[in-house]
């Protein structure tokens, strides 16, 4: 192994490359080392290349939605062994403490841990990863399936499901899904899991639309500029609104929208990554009786994610348009990022020599 890889590394607000970084090293008994087999560019690292996530120290490497061959283990690890391909979960966490017992892993609350590439260790966007505490949130792939088979379950799946567990959907539940990207996509996919009578898409990119119709993931798709979507909505449920709302951008336009559109007495949650705070009108909607929720994944659901997805009852590869080696990622973060060529997953292979 060569001391040192090239990596995606983060300087600062638009100051984002490959470099040369150290390949990392065994530093505590349970950790592993990864050699990174598939990741993704998220929609989290757009985010933190243009600054809108200020907390995030750097230089940093970034990137955390990956699978991995496992090449070096410490003494205490117990499940994983070397040769196994596994997928793993976007936070590191130690098992052990308060929030880990109550399976809130995100919140971790022991030193070297949190999410890779984000507020933890290094990330994924390179060739070798240290993993730390690796046995508690890396899964075995099972067998018949690829690593781009599960490669989402580590966020967005996750984060999707997430959004649809907090909204608290019912069956024949009519659900509004504001926001068609990869994460809206993989929240539309597991609400259908609960049952609704109806999935409705809401976003500005018709593409987009077309795909979760096409894919089956939604019912119907809205186009805010081609449609007045409240209304239409309301139309739809007998002036009602929508029993639930899942905002899955993080902007104000969506976040007001999809509080517009949840009927009274329903539910909205939100999942997406705000870079600006949202003014919560409670003066017009003290009265509405709704119950919003939000929140970081906490990451509990991977297990059972990758059983629905081997059952046939979950499948993402659609999303995977977009594929190259690590050698090509800047031309990925230029075209995923700036939402090019009807990209909506870009995937990062290994480096090519």
């Amino acid at each position: 192994m060569a001391d040192t890889q090239k990596a995606l590394l983060y300087r600062g607000p638009g100051q984002y490359a490959l470099e040369d970084v150290p390949v990392p090293k065994i530093a505590h008994p349970g950790d592993c080392i990864g050699k990174v087999t598939l990741s993704t560019i998220c929609g989290s690292d757009i985010h933190i290349v243009h600054g809108g996530m200020p907390e995030v120290r750097y230089p940093l490497v970034i990137g955390h939605e990956f699978c991995a061959e496992i090449v070096e283990t410490g003494p205490e690890v117990k499940r994983l062994k070397v040769g196994d391909k596994v997928v793993t979960s976007c936070v590191a966490f130690c098992g052990e403490c308060w929030y880990c017992k109550h399976g809130l892993y995100a919140h971790c609350t022991t030193p070297r841990y949190g999410c890779f590439g984000v507020y933890g260790q290094e990330g994924c966007q390179t060739t070798y990863v240290l993993m730390p505490g690796a046995d508690n949130y890396a899964y075995n792939i099972p067998d018949g399936l690829t690593e781009q088979d599960v490669l989402f379950t580590g966020d967005i799946l996750s984060t999707g499901y997430f959004g649809a567990e907090n909204a608290d959907i019912k069956i024949n539940d009519v659900v509004a899904v504001v926001g068609a990207g990869p994460v809206g996509m993989c929240c539309m996919a597991t609400t259908k899991l609960w049952g609704p009578s109806l999935v409705i898409a809401v976003d500005t990119v018709q593409s987009r639309l077309d795909v979760c119709v096409k894919e089956g993931i939604a019912d119907i798709g809205l186009n805010p500029l081609e449609c007045n979507v409240p209304e239409v909505i309301r139309e739809m449920t007998g002036g009602r609104g929508a029993d639930k709302t899942i905002e899955c951008v993080g902007a104000k336009p969506t976040f007001d929208l999809a509080l517009e559109i949840v009927r009274g007495g329903g539910n909205m949650s939100t999942i997406g990554v705000f870079e600006k705070p949202v003014e919560l009108p409670l003066d017009k909607i003290w009265a509405k009786n709704i119950k919003l929720g939000w929140g970081f994944v906490p990451m509990n659901k991977m297990p059972e994610l990758i059983n629905l997805i081997k059952q046939g009852k979950l499948n993402t590869n659609f999303l995977c348009t977009h594929k190259a080696p690590l050698n090509d990622i800047m031309r990925g973060y230029d075209v995923f990022g700036n939402k090019k060529e009807n990209c909506l997953k870009w995937l990062v292979t290994p480096w090519e020599k």
